[in-house]
């Protein structure tokens, strides 16, 4: 059985030959594969795949045709004129910046390919040195630290705000939007000149846009979810007001999908990827996935990969409706910083995982050391170092190669772990598009916050009192929960008018409610 494939077009190669599966083992699966495969083509052909929300799924389909579409020379036009200049803010300002507001899907790809092409420090340079390239932030929590940070940074007569959200209603990205048109309003600036959106037609950031005189609203597709978005106009957007060439990123995506629609698992490295997941993990998950690559720019590739993969495989129910509690677990960082982080666990500890090392081969500088190697050498000596290591304890690695740091190679990599997600999810028969358990988080944070109205609402001027003691007082049979908010109260006094004392005798805070 071949355990290693390789792209000569691309320079893009992986090996599995470190993990301890042999071709036994595959040719058990040979009928799983084949059902995965027909899937997969009904997937592309516009069938239902997420059957709760009644959906079809295609951001496989569609990155095909988007980069000849109209949209994306739209896209491409406006992007130009704003980097130019062509295109200011209400004031006549240039932009120098571009704020991207949203959260998850939104956030992570955008994150990912802006920190991966254009590095770390690429809001630090000069315009002429970003060729006209917008600085890149990012805006993706509720946490208003995130955007205390931003405006101590930003010019906001010379900043885009992008908002990116399918519905308009997502509470971290809206408590955002609605925070900036009030601080733009405050400085005397009409919002929606400097405002552009990335939605569904007809969604509630849609009508707001609109009434609100955005700049430009990009539409989206209901069809393709967040966390499968970078290859659409949820990813492009961001990265046009960069300069990145959002083209060859799904060039290679495109290469990768023609690719991993071979059905022979010895040719199909998407295939043969989930199927080293299925059987390392007796198909339950049993071990965690470890995303190692040896590129610092490729430090929020795990991050992204947690999404995708946690989200998408984290099921309690499987498409019978029977109870299966399946997911694959996610974590990891860079080589070899991991050496001196988590590799002494992976080397010594639990053997519960598999590791996947991750190698870009050509070296962004040449830089010499002794003995005649460079940066780059010790670099690539680490990762087959560890790998060796690992192997001769018979704990399973994955490794691939990508020849440079690119847009398209990244479009690759991306592309490969989005088709293994949905054939690893045909071999477990879930649903991989939908995502039950963040509806229910969403639901359960909204009675957190009933919680906090019903509590400030019932208590009487100069209640005084435990947790507990006003819990009672309120009517609400959540000590714990009242706790938390008369805490966060009390530490919030531009906020709230709660005071807390604690009591040595009863070893608890007592708070006051003026």
């Amino acid at each position: 059985m071949k355990m290693k494939m390789n792209d000569a077009y691309s320079g893009f190669s992986i090996d599995f030959s470190r993990m301890n599966i042999n071709g036994s083992a595959l040719n058990d699966m040979q009928g799983m594969f084949a059902a995965a495969m027909r899937e997969m083509a009904a997937l592309e052909a516009g069938a239902i795949k997420n059957p709760d929300e009644n959906r079809k799924v295609t951001h496989f389909t569609d990155r095909a045709v988007y980069r000849t579409s109209e949209l994306f020379c739209e896209v491409e036009e406006f992007a130009a004129a704003v980097r130019n200049g062509d295109i200011t803010g209400g004031t006549g300002k240039r932009f120098d910046a571009v704020v991207v507001n949203g959260i998850g899907g939104s956030a992570l790809g955008p994150q990912l390919l802006q920190f991966a092409i254009n590095g770390p420090y690429w809001n630090e340079k000069s315009r002429s040195q970003r060729n006209n390239g917008l600085r890149v932030y990012f805006l993706d929590n509720t946490d208003p630290a995130g955007l205390k940070d931003l405006l101590e940074v930003v010019d906001l007569e010379s900043t885009l705000q992008l908002c990116v959200s399918k519905s308009g209603g997502t509470r971290e990205t809206l408590n955002n939007l609605t925070a900036l048109i009030n601080i733009y309003k405050a400085q005397g600036l009409n919002y929606g000149d400097y405002a552009c959106a990335v939605t569904m037609e007809g969604s509630l950031l849609d009508k707001q846009a609109k009434e609100m005189g955005f700049m430009k609203v990009f539409p989206m597709a209901e069809s393709i979810g967040g966390r499968t978005s970078e290859t659409s106009i949820v990813g492009h957007v961001p990265a046009a007001m960069a300069g990145i060439d959002f083209r060859s990123f799904l060039d290679g995506a495109c290469r990768m999908d023609e690719w991993t629609r071979n059905g022979d698992v010895q040719n199909n490295p998407a295939l043969m990827l989930a199927a080293m997941w299925y059987i390392a993990g007796n198909g339950k998950g049993d071990r965690n996935m470890v995303i190692v690559p040896y590129a610092d720019r490729l430090v929020l590739l795990a991050r992204y990969l947690q999404q995708l993969v946690m989200e998408s495989l984290g099921k309690e129910l499987d498409l019978d409706g029977k109870i299966v509690h399946q997911g694959l677990n996610v974590f990891g960082n860079k080589g070899g910083t991991d050496a001196h982080a988590f590799i002494q666990q992976l080397n010594d500890g639990r053997d519960d995982f598999f590791a996947t090392f991750i190698e870009v081969l050509h070296d962004a500088d040449n830089v010499p050391l002794e003995d005649n190697c460079n940066m780059g050498d010790y670099l690539h000596g680490f990762l087959y170092g560890l790998a060796a290591a690992l192997s001769a304890k018979k704990r399973p690695v994955i490794t691939m190669e990508i020849s440079a740091m690119s847009p398209e190679n990244l479009g690759l990599l991306i592309a490969l772990y989005e088709r293994a997600v949905a054939i690893y999810a045909e071999f477990i028969h879930i649903n991989a598009f939908h995502q039950p358990g963040v509806q229910a988080y969403k639901l359960a944070a909204k009675g957190m916050l009933d919680v906090r109205e019903k509590l400030f609402a019932a208590l009487p001027e100069n209640a005084c009192g435990s947790a507990s003691e006003l819990a009672e007082t309120a009517g609400l049979d959540m000590p714990d929960a009242v706790a938390g908010w008369l805490n966060r109260a009390a530490a919030n006094p531009e906020s709230y008018n709660v005071e807390r004392k604690y009591s040595a005798e009863k070893e608890e805070y007592i708070y006051t409610v003026k």
